[in-house]
């Protein structure tokens, strides 16, 4: 069961999905979308260097059992709270959709732990890193006034796309344990 709530997590899902929202927010406004590709990426980013810290390096802080931000629960927490808000946006109800994208990061968070692929920690520091993002774009996009068109058409096309790609696992994790330890010798 956990793994089924993690997959919504996965990369090869939340990618095309945030991928899908910057398309339908480019169709009102290409800056903005831009935008929200750039704050999910300082996110990816956080998580990659803490991955590759970690893989490569050693590094870890034994004393909260952290060793990496959890990607699950950072793209979770940023692409679903963001998607589902963009949902709601149009009849008002933002703030819910903020509510539920957050309690699913929370809860795919939740899975990553029971599956026993992060600690509490790691998991606490992707969900932090993934609200942040997700609100800070949300709220960017609040002061834009940015309206965006064709929500029933982009719900169904990401539902679609969501469907997809659910159950496919992203390569990244071995990517990273494929090359970070030479990545580390030539940092340090």
């Amino acid at each position: 069961m956990w793994n089924a709530i993690s997959n919504f997590g996965d990369a090869a899902v939340t990618l095309p999905l945030a991928v899908g929202c910057a398309i339908w927010i480019a169709a009102s406004d290409r800056r903005v979308a831009a935008y929200w590709l750039v704050c999910l990426s300082v996110g990816m980013a956080i998580v990659g260097a803490t991955k590759i810290l970690y893989a490569g390096c050693g590094i870890e802080i034994r004393e909260i059992g952290f060793r990496v931000v959890s990607g699950h629960t950072m793209l979770s927490s940023a692409v679903w709270t963001t998607c589902i808000a963009l949902f709601l946006r149009r009849s008002g109800r933002s703030s819910v959709g903020i509510t539920l994208g957050l309690a699913s990061g929370a809860i795919i968070g939740a899975a990553r732990v029971f599956e026993e692929a992060h600690t509490v920690s790691e998991v606490i520091a992707g969900w932090a890193v993934g609200s942040t993002v997700a609100l800070f774009f949300l709220r960017s996009l609040d002061k834009s006034h940015v309206q965006l068109r064709g929500t029933v058409v982009a719900a169904v096309s990401l539902l679609l796309v969501s469907g997809i790609a659910y159950g496919h696992n992203a390569p990244f994790q071995s990517l990273i344990d494929r090359y970070s330890p030479t990545i580390c010798r030539r940092i340090l």
